[in-house]
């Protein structure tokens, strides 16, 4: 079986532009391909993780990945899947971002000599003459047909800046500019990108009466229809400092019965033959193939020990121990403090627990919080300082989600620290 036809046994092949083609180049490894990623955040997330494990496969297979951070398409934002305009970020902030990404996506690929290449599309895009531009690759777009794509249809009716208008023309000229000067063949992206990607390849065959290709990876759904990859608190990052190894091990060891034998065909790299036989399996079944999910992806994006410590205090927690140790911390300053405790609403947001203390009013109230099992009744509740000393105080947030809060006297920070 060869690469491409493993992509289609595992459900990650949406669109193509020239299936004969794409399926002897990539099973060969003839394929240059660049897959975008715009640094709107200083952490890639799940939903950059259907990429990521696209580029590793590929790579494996002999191909050649070029991966594109858009510095310069940073300053417009993608308006795919938008149902506003993205805020704008400084060159100061965008390039913060490029550099997290890169030392992120390491884990996945590789960047050594005559092997993967990481490129910034602000080294061309940024020095583009906007008449030249306009003459040069403005009239290979039909406005007609840009209209027609998807990603400016659902905006048409709240409105479209020009600004935004233009990010097809900026990404079709990335790949118009990586295939002249990389040989870069072939682009990869979510199905949302599909009108972009054809921008690209139609730029192409007009200016350099050349053929490139591109193909689409399935988006990550779950049953209900909706996106993968955010949970009440936000997104599921990458970056342990905003989602901790532990909360992104319970987050996939918490996906729904449906989802989960998909999510193992799609995302992990255990043997088909096996996944095959895995997708026998029911009821209590399930629950082991959630544990198999979460440690698999948990260990390719922060290793085999972050991976197996998650496990165990995952199975400790809902277990008969209660061990504590790898449980995420927040380590709780004076300033957290004041008149010797901390009202809960403030302890879960300062735990990272809940984003405001509207949803932490909420979740109270609805009797969706324990401390120290036992239920919170009051959104007034004050917990007294000294009961953070020690091993501290354990959160349980509905039924799966638990959090450690710990007070170190003479603690250096002003606030409270996840650790």
């Amino acid at each position: 079986m060869g690469i491409y036809e493993e992509l289609q046994a595992r459900g990650l092949i949406a669109q193509v532009t020239n299936e004969p083609e794409i399926r002897e180049m990539v099973n060969n490894g003839k394929a240059t391909f660049y897959i975008g990623f715009d640094p709107t955040a200083d952490s890639l997330h799940v939903g950059h993780f259907m990429a990521l494990c696209l580029m590793k496969r590929l790579q494996m297979a002999g191909n050649r990945p070029v991966v594109l951070v858009g510095g310069g398409t940073g300053y417009i934002g993608d308006p795919s899947g938008r149902s506003d305009m993205r805020s704008m970020m400084t060159p100061e902030t965008i390039q913060h971002n490029c550099d997290c990404f890169k030392k992120q996506m390491e884990r996945f690929i590789d960047f050594g000599e005559g092997k993967a290449i990481m490129v910034n599309n602000a080294d061309w895009l940024l020095k583009l003459n906007y008449i030249e531009l306009l003459r040069e690759v403005g009239a290979c777009f039909s406005v007609n047909n840009m209209l027609r794509a998807e990603c400016y249809k659902q905006r048409m009716e709240k409105g479209l800046s020009f600004l935004e208008f233009n990010y097809m023309i900026m990404q079709s000229y990335d790949f118009y500019y990586l295939f002249q000067h990389y040989g870069c063949n072939m682009q990869f992206g979510g199905d949302d990108q599909w009108s972009n990607m054809l921008g690209g390849t139609e730029l192409i065959r007009r200016k350099l009466g050349k053929d490139a290709h591109a193909m689409t990876i399935t988006l990550l759904m779950n049953s209900e229809g909706k996106k993968m990859g955010k949970t009440a608190s936000g997104a599921v990052w990458l970056d342990p400092n905003k989602t901790s190894p532990y909360d992104f091990y319970q987050y996939w060891r918490n996906v729904g019965d449906a989802d989960v034998l998909k999510c193992i065909r799609m995302l992990t790299f255990l043997p088909l033959e096996q996944i095959d036989e895995m997708d026998k399996w029911e009821g209590s079944q399930l629950n082991r193939a959630k544990e198999i999910l979460a440690y698999e992806l948990t260990a390719l994006v922060h290793g085999e020990v972050e991976a197996k410590n998650a496990e165990n205090a995952a199975k400790a927690l809902f277990g008969a121990g209660g061990d504590s140790a790898n449980m995420p911390t927040t380590v709780l300053a004076d300033a957290d403090f004041e008149n010797g405790g901390i009202n809960i609403l403030s302890l879960l947001v300062a735990t990272g627990l809940c984003p405001s203390r509207g949803e932490a009013r909420r979740l109270v109230q609805q009797g969706g919080i324990v401390v120290d099992e036992k239920k919170v009744e009051s959104i007034d509740e004050s917990i007294p300082q000294e009961k953070f000393a020690g091993d501290g105080i354990i959160i349980r947030k509905g039924k799966k989600v638990f959090h450690k809060a710990v007070y170190q006297e003479n603690t250096k920070q002003k606030k409270a620290e996840i650790v």
